[in-house]
């Protein structure tokens, strides 16, 4: 089982929409996948059409008993392969500023008890770096960071990288898998820069492909489905950029079992 955090300490770059986008490639891959809505913005949980009723993340952080885990699970309309651990906006009353040790093992031992465990978790965090964002770096075994080519994103994933390395110092197994950068508009002079910027400070951290803006996804997620599934040609470009980004997360899951 491999656990993935997909995080930005600013927002509105499109971390939800980076996270929906490798769901949706998991699924085309025929990839058995656990969505996480760590934020309690829920946006993730409204676009793969959870409602929020019942057993919520927040009644499994306050109690990640066997039972409370596997109850708020659902199954996505999206697909068999898609099951939800809903988000709520009660989950903010566990994103405390400076939490416990015992506080941020609360989600690892919550997913430890999913029956059957799937082959992929993705977790969408919050943006900001409380207990909920840092106790998904806790349970992650690879972070996704996202931006995108503007000063103040690149600011925010600096940030979020030395959040990163900061929890490996005592959570070793957690490793950054790169930076995704979202909303690019070739041929802008501004995003030109930007990107080169983000190039120069991360290097290879900086994952291909860069995700271009285009209106496929909002009308995709304005319809909640996948964005395989939407019938444009600018949907299918970037399906295809999020299979490639879905191939390098399993990848680096296949060289850390080589290892």
């Amino acid at each position: 089982m491999l656990v993935a955090s997909v995080l930005s300490l600013k927002g509105g770059v499109g971390k939800t929409t980076v996270t929906l986008g490798l769901v949706s490639a998991a699924i085309q891959a025929g990839v058995s996948t656990l969505l996480v809505d760590l934020d309690p913005q829920m946006n993730a949980t409204t676009t793969v059409e959870i409602d929020d009723t019942g057993t919520t993340l927040a009644d499994v952080l306050s109690n990640p008993r066997r039972t409370v885990v596997n109850d708020a699970i659902r199954i996505s309309p999206w697909s068999d392969l898609l099951r939800v651990l809903p988000g709520s906006e009660a989950a903010e009353a566990h994103n405390n500023p400076d939490p416990t040790v015992k506080q941020l093992a609360r989600l690892t031992t919550a997913l430890s008890k999913v029956d059957p465990a799937p082959d992929l978790i993705l977790i969408d965090c919050p943006p900001s770096l409380g207990q909920l964002t840092r106790s998904a770096l806790v349970a992650a075994d690879r972070a996704v960071l996202v931006t995108e080519p503007s000063l103040y994103a690149v600011t925010g994933v600096q940030r979020a990288l030395e959040a990163v390395q900061k929890e490996r110092l005592t959570h070793r197994h957690l490793q950054p898998l790169g930076v995704i950068v979202n909303r690019v508009r070739p041929r802008m002079t501004e995003h030109d820069y930007r990107l080169a910027e983000l190039r120069d400070l991360f290097g290879p951290l900086v994952l291909n492909p860069v995700l271009p803006d285009r209106a496929a996804i909002q009308q995709a997620q304005g319809a909640a489905v996948p964005i395989h599934q939407w019938p444009t040609p600018g949907a299918k470009e970037i399906a295809a950029m999020f299979d490639a980004l879905l191939d390098r997360l399993l990848r680096s899951a296949r060289n850390r079992t080589r290892a």
